[in-house]
């Protein structure tokens, strides 16, 4: 598949400034700023070296762990970024259905857990046409039924595949078998169908959580204790194969390492994978509270050394855009909305403001976004503020995933707040 680099971006794409447009491998030789609005705003950028220090970071964490992680590519969709964290000692890739899947794929990655079931038998021989395409590719899928199965089977039998690796999951809240007899079931079909075999076991907590931290904890502990169980039964099943126990998301990771971990080491044939996705991008909302309660739980220990996960993770996108209107007294109107930026767990937060391309530093104090309609943001201002048209920007976002699959161009933002490359999503 081509590389972004060949690509040619004009102004049909959100953030290029230019009609006829630029090829995408020159982006980083423009000196583009965002604050200085170069870029047709509003855009979304991506701090390269806050994204490289969270990357570096949790890999560290993860070694001192003793697990792998499988970074979910749902949250950039950006084959550029997938491989850069590969590169970097990922294991491989989580995706959550085919079409993230054959993106991945068609971009060179080689080892994938598909975290999630996918339906019927002609999905199935949709995953199976897939796999006949890279017959290389080491590929794991989820199952939290003897339906599952079956079309897991049936991939398999038109991939030419000899087996197909199928995790066991447990689930609450969402997918996932709830007791014992649904995954007794699953590992009768798995044992008794041919083409496909045991993977492993694979959960995902964060759909146990609640608005209350302490029936959370709960939840989450049952849910490893059922996961532990699930993967004994599995081990009974298949006492010679190296088997995957996959969880976490970003939110906690720690609780479920804590817990999965010792199992694996015990077994000393067995992987603890995560599937965090989020945490490489950090935010200041939803995320910057997950860590928070990172932080109570206790911190990171990384290299011997406790650390504040919220001052550890930095968050990397930032949201630009103009005042487009000053209508009343309090009030800003500001050129992005509800298709630019995510709402679903908070709202944008102002960070700082820049006017002819030199910062006011004073500006960014007491702006709120109080609410957006699909292309306005309402910012409500303290009184006496002298914010005023023209003015740029910089927001922060909360989740990640939500906002970027808004953007099918992202631009990599420098230490010197210059653009250093565009990095295309494929959402579909």
């Amino acid at each position: 598949m081509a590389g972004t680099g060949t690509l040619r971006l004009d102004a049909t794409t959100r953030g290029i400034p230019l009609v006829d447009g630029i090829v995408a491998a020159e982006i980083g030789t423009a000196g583009w700023s965002p604050s200085r609005g170069d870029l047709a705003l509003p855009v979304l950028t991506l701090d390269e070296t806050a994204f490289a220090a969270n990357r570096d970071l949790f890999l560290r964490w993860c070694a001192g762990a003793g697990v792998r992680i499988a970074p979910h590519a749902k949250t950039p969709m950006s084959p550029e970024l997938a491989r850069s964290l590969r590169e970097a000692g990922a294991w491989g890739a989580t995706v959550a259905n085919l079409q993230q899947a054959a993106v991945l794929l068609a971009h060179g990655e080689k080892r994938l857990l598909l975290a999630n079931e996918i339906g019927g038998k002609q999905a199935g021989r949709r995953l199976g046409a897939l796999l006949s395409a890279y017959p290389g590719v080491e590929f794991h899928a989820f199952a939290d039924s003897p339906a599952a199965v079956a079309t897991l089977a049936e991939a398999a039998g038109h991939s030419a595949r000899a087996e197909l690796s199928v995790l066991v999951e447990i689930g609450t809240g969402r997918g996932g078998a709830r007791d014992g007899a649904a995954i007794d079931a699953i590992i009768n079909a798995v044992a008794n169908t041919e083409g496909v075999t045991f993977g492993g076991v694979a959960t995902y907590e964060g759909a146990a959580a609640t608005s209350d931290a302490n029936e959370t904890a709960s939840a989450i502990a049952r849910l490893m204790e059922r996961t532990i169980d699930t993967f004994a039964r599995v081990r009974a099943a298949a006492p010679g194969r190296p088997l995957i126990i996959s969880a976490g998301g970003s939110a906690y990771f720690d609780v479920v390492t804590s817990a999965l971990a010792p199992v694996a080491a015990r077994d000393c044939n067995a992987t603890v994978i995560l599937r965090s996705g989020a945490l490489f991008f950090a935010d200041h909302g939803v995320y910057a509270r997950a860590f928070a309660e990172i932080d109570r739980r206790g911190g990171l220990v990384i290299d011997g050394v406790r650390r504040s996960a919220v001052e550890s993770f930095r968050p990397s996108l930032t949201l630009w855009a103009e005042v487009l209107s000053r209508p009343e007294p309090g009030l800003a109107i500001c050129g992005f909305g509800m298709r630019d930026a995510s709402f679903d767990q908070g709202l944008p937060v102002a960070l700082r403001v820049w006017r002819d391309g030199v910062e006011q530093s004073e500006l960014a104090a007491g702006l709120t976004v109080t609410r957006l309609n699909d292309q306005h943001a309402f910012i409500a201002l303290p009184a006496g503020s002298s914010l005023a048209v023209g003015d740029v920007i910089a927001f922060g976002i909360s989740h990640p995933c939500t906002c970027l699959d808004r953007w099918r161009v992202l631009f990599g933002l420098g230490a010197d707040g210059t653009v250093t490359r565009a990095l295309t999503t494929h959402f579909g």
